[in-house]
């Protein structure tokens, strides 16, 4: 080798002397051998004579006393001609592996990639014998993860982006050869700008070309031997524990997509399997955002390619185009992938109408599903299309799961159903915005009747009855196993558009949905890996609350059904929703309260506990669970008073605290502190909510409520109700209500301003100063004062009030 050579891929190595390289040319021609005898071979076939052994011992220790990398070549010769690569067991191959080191074949790739004279072999030689050797210690996971094997991941890849000829010897003008630059020792993919096969020196000369001409032509072809060689590197490193972030963080995203793209050696078989590992799982999502024009421009030429592909490879190119779609979670915007995509669904339109077998339509629906997540309904296609296809989807559900008890279905047919699931989750949501999509501006194509979303709702429901059939069966032993949850999941996207279908049947499924909810929650398991697994996105993290976030939307709908709600009751509903918000809350504290965002799963749960409170008043009174979250509201929204993100859950915690403290009896003394901080809490927190700046005009929402103002309005007038029904049944609380100048406030704005918003806030405004007159005499008074001033204002125009008060 060339003193040349010492760089980082060798820095503990010492440069070779002369000695060595006359020593490597005649090494030179038995590098295949000398691969072989560094991994060749599985264990002990037959096992090795005692002369054999003897000559192994021999050989070994002259690996381990080398001078120089010749007597190295010399030992790994001997060895492969005296002793079989097939009659070493794993202990002896390791000892080889242990002696030859990482070193030699570092320096025989750097050595090549500097194109440095007097190494005594030919540039292609070195890369072979350097790659073949690498591959054969990979093949040992000590040595893959070692940090000398990780600094050969860039030449590596950049053979297979450019292959082997890396610094060619130029021309000059007169014919003759010049030494290679070899200022530049990285391999980088980006500089290739024709393919191996489309290069002047791999192109046989008219005249017979130069000896230079002839060494450029043999020695740029990336032969399979060494492509197979990288891949085995490559693949053994993406195989550790790190080891999709080694490669990602070598270049080996960029310089993979551009090897499939020149078509190089093996780039179609294990180039792209090794691009799947990289694009799965957790690394998936940083993987799209780090490299999205190479992988956008990637997926185009797989589209083209499965858009151009005969029958049977077509089917079999479905599941691969699936692992090179991007996230859901990952916004991408090119258009030159959107149209790819849209030659996709042109393509898989008339095989989703052929005849087909279960096998055969499985990848089909899958990809069918991710296209679906990428895009919505928008490219599918027709109308009559999209219902073939929830048909497809909702007929393949049954037949998989209205199967006798104890059948277990395939990992395959698992995956099938994964997919058909989101596709009638997207259903669901284009049936059941037919009203509203249904517009001039709405596209044509992506827009069903009226009378195919009941044709496709009448599908769905048949296909959801088979999923509670098959939940039915469900042994709370498999209540761990990814496919339950993702049959979970789906049914739970139907419940929460619709439950008054098979209401029977939903309810009867009751406990299992609470109980796997509950069995989640306790016990945190976490599922998000086996969902990234199964390509279908828009998973979202499995963490042990997702289960009862999916089922949320649906509790609040049972709750406020007499049939369901007690059922939810007897399955102690209540406590299991406190439990979550205990959670959840714990989590929100410990992000940044300033910067997060809304807290929607929150806000269901608290939906479905205002419906208890509204009409189990007895439960609420005697269940300890009321008393935790009466603690619960009580520390936290003091917390979200002037958090404008959160207003929404604000609102919802000040609504459901209040609902919850008119059901309690009067206080024998004063207000406990825990109350005392609630009702504070409460009182400046409703009084934000309206402006009354520009009297004596109409009272305005306040800024700060404007964005949430269309969903918090109604929890603002239902806690103004509440209040009044707190003041009624604990009296003591006008103290406070005085003492915070709640009461001054609004009795300013009403006098002042010549009307309020809406006549239901009115309403509630009233209500709540009702009540206080009743309880109140001095409240009663500093009314009737304010309302003798101002003959005006919107106060004068509440006649209920003006009886509470005696004003005429």
């Amino acid at each position: 080798m060339a003193d040349s050579a010492d760089d980082a891929a060798a820095e503990s190595s010492q440069p070779p002397g002369k000695e060595e390289q006359r020593g490597g040319e005649g090494g030179g021609g038995s590098e295949g051998d000398a691969a072989a005898a560094a991994g060749g071979g599985g264990a002990g076939a037959g096992g090795l004579t005692d002369a054999q052994r003897e000559v192994l011992e021999r050989c070994l220790h002259a690996l381990r006393h080398a001078e120089n990398d010749s007597h190295t070549l010399a030992a790994l010769l001997l060895i492969t001609r005296l002793c079989p690569a097939n009659q070493l067991d794993k202990p002896t191959l390791r000892r080889i592996f242990e002696a030859v080191g990482l070193n030699l074949p570092a320096r025989l790739l750097v050595t090549a990639v500097k194109g440095t004279d007097g190494s005594g072999l030919p540039q292609h030689e070195l890369l072979s014998l350097g790659t073949a050797l690498l591959a054969a210690l990979s093949t040992d996971p000590d040595m893959a993860s070692h940090p000398q094997l990780l600094t050969t991941v860039p030449l590596l890849l950049g053979i297979l982006a450019n292959g082997p000829v890396l610094n060619q010897p130029k021309q000059s003008p007169d014919g003759t050869a010049q030494s290679a630059d070899t200022s530049n020792t990285q391999c980088k993919p980006a500089s290739v700008e024709k393919t191996v096969g489309e290069t002047e020196s791999s192109k046989p000369k008219a005249d017979g070309g130069s000896g230079a001409n002839e060494e450029s032509s043999r020695s740029s072809k990336l032969d399979g031997a060494m492509a197979a060689d990288c891949y085995q590197v490559l693949t053994a490193v993406c195989a550790l524990p790190r080891g999709p972030d080694q490669l990602l963080s070598r270049g080996a995203v960029p310089a993979l997509c551009q090897a499939v793209e020149q078509n190089q050696t093996l780039s179609r078989e294990r180039g792209l399997a090794l691009l799947s590992c990289l694009l799965s799982g957790k690394t998936k999502d940083k993987t799209w955002r780090k490299h999205t024009a190479e992988l956008i421009s990637l997926l185009v030429r797989l589209s083209k390619d499965f858009c151009q592909s005969k029958d049977q490879t077509r089917l079999d190119m479905c599941t691969r185009l699936v692992q090179f779609l991007p996230p859901s979670g990952v916004a991408v915007e090119s258009e030159d992938l959107k149209g790819a995509m849209r030659d996709v669904w042109a393509t898989l339109r008339p095989m989703m109408q052929a005849k087909l077998t279960p096998r055969q339509i499985g990848p089909i629906l899958v990809l069918s599903a991710c296209l679906l997540d990428l895009y919505g309904w928008e490219m599918v296609g027709p109308p009559k299309f999209c219902c073939l296809l929830v048909n497809r989807a909702c007929v393949e559900v049954r037949m998989g799961l209205e199967e006798p008890p104890g059948n277990d279905l395939s990992p395959e047919l698992q995956h099938t159903l994964t997919g058909c699931y989101r596709i009638m989750e997207a259903a669901i949501e284009q049936a059941c915005s037919v009203g509203i999509t249904e517009t001039p501006a709405a596209p044509p194509h992506s827009s069903l009747s009226l009378e195919q979303s009941r044709q496709v709702l009448r599908v769905l429901e048949e296909a959801f009855s088979a999923l509670m059939y098959h939940l039915q069966q469900v042994d709370p032993s498999r209540y761990g196993d990814p496919f339950i949850f993702a049959t979970f999941r789906a049914l739970c996207s139907w419940l929460a558009e619709e439950t008054s279908c098979l209401k029977e049947e939903v309810t009867a499924l009751l406990p299992f949905l609470i109980n796997y909810a509950r069995s989640h929650l306790q016990e945190e398991q976490g599922l998000s890996d086996w969902m990234d697994s199964m390509s279908v996105s828009g998973s979202g993290s499995c963490a042990g609350r997702e289960a009862l976030r999916y089922l949320l939307p649906a509790l609040c709908h049972l709750s406020a059904e007499e049939g369901p709600r007690k059922v939810l009751l007897s399955l102690d509903t209540p406590a299991l929703l406190v439990d979550f918000l205990s959670r959840s809350w714990t989590s929100l504290k410990g992000k940044s309260l300033i910067v997060s965002g809304r807290g929607p799963s929150m806000e269901t749960a608290c939906s479905a506990l205002l419906n208890f409170t509204v009409t189990e008043p007895e439960r609420v009174r005697k269940d300890p669970c009321f008393k935790a979250l009466e603690a619960l509201l009580t520390e936290a929204l003091p917390v979200l008073v002037n958090k404008p993100r959160l207003q929404v859950l604000a609102a919802n915690y000040c609504t459901l605290g209040l609902m919850m403290g008119r059901l309690k009896s009067a206080p024998s003394g004063s207000l406990e502190a825990g109350q005392r901080r609630f009702f504070s809490a409460t009182l400046r927190f409703l009084r934000g909510a309206l402006d009354s700046s520009s009297s004596p005009g109409p009272v305005k929402v306040s800024l700060s409520w404007e964005e949430s103002w269309d969903e918090a309005a109604e929890l603002w007038r239902l806690s103004l109700q509440a209040l009044g029904g707190c003041v009624r049944t604990q009296p003591i609380i006008t103290t406070l209500i005085r003492e915070e100048g709640w009461l001054k406030h609004a009795l300013t704005m009403l006098g002042q301003c010549s009307t309020l918003p809406d006549q239901h806030t009115k309403e509630a405004l009233e209500e709540a100063l009702c009540a206080m007159a009743e309880q109140c005499p001095v409240c009663k008074q500093e009314i009737r004062d304010v309302m003798v001033r101002s003959e005006k204002g919107a106060l004068s125009s509440m006649r209920n009030l003006k009886k509470s008060v005696g004003v005429k």
